[in-house]
């Protein structure tokens, strides 16, 4: 086989691995549901989970973004439901996912950064992490729980 075909072959093995390796490295990319939220504040843990509102976020490899609304709503146009919209980029470490709020609806939350502990079971993602603002007096551990939507 003459050089020039080995190197070629060699080249696209090696990219069809990087890729495949990038995806199994970041099983995070995808869009999910949420299906859970618990907030702990000081002592006291309750759930922020509403049936009536249906929350997804979106990652890609560099981006997230995360849409809300109030399914329950008429579907009129005096209709006022409340949708909340937020993302920016992120970072994935292990299992250490860090958002970098740089949009959201309220501009108090913009440019905070949000740490949360990831894992990753089957379809289910769960982080956990504090959510802190001080200029707003926020500060609390959130814990929720996304199943993957499928394709």
């Amino acid at each position: 086989m003459k050089l020039k075909t080995k190197l070629m072959l060699m080249l696209s093995f090696s990219a069809m691995f990087a890729c495949k390796s990038k995806e199994e490295s970041l099983p995070i990319i995808g869009t999910w549901q949420l299906v859970s939220a618990e907030t702990i504040e000081k002592d006291t843990s309750f759930s922020t989970f509403n049936s009536k509102v249906k929350m997804i976020k979106i990652i890609n490899p560099t981006h997230f973004a995360f849409m809300s609304h109030d399914i329950s709503a008429q579907k009129d146009s005096t209709s006022t439901a409340p949708f909340i919209a937020g993302g920016g980029e992120y970072t994935l470490v292990d299992s250490v996912y860090t958002e970098n709020l740089e949009y959201f609806v309220d501009k108090n939350w913009e440019n905070n950064k949000f740490t949360f502990t990831v894992k990753i079971q089957n379809d289910t993602l769960i982080q956990k992490g504090v959510e802190k603002v001080e200029k707003l007096g926020v500060d609390r551990v959130i814990i929720e729980k996304y199943i993957r939507i499928k394709e």
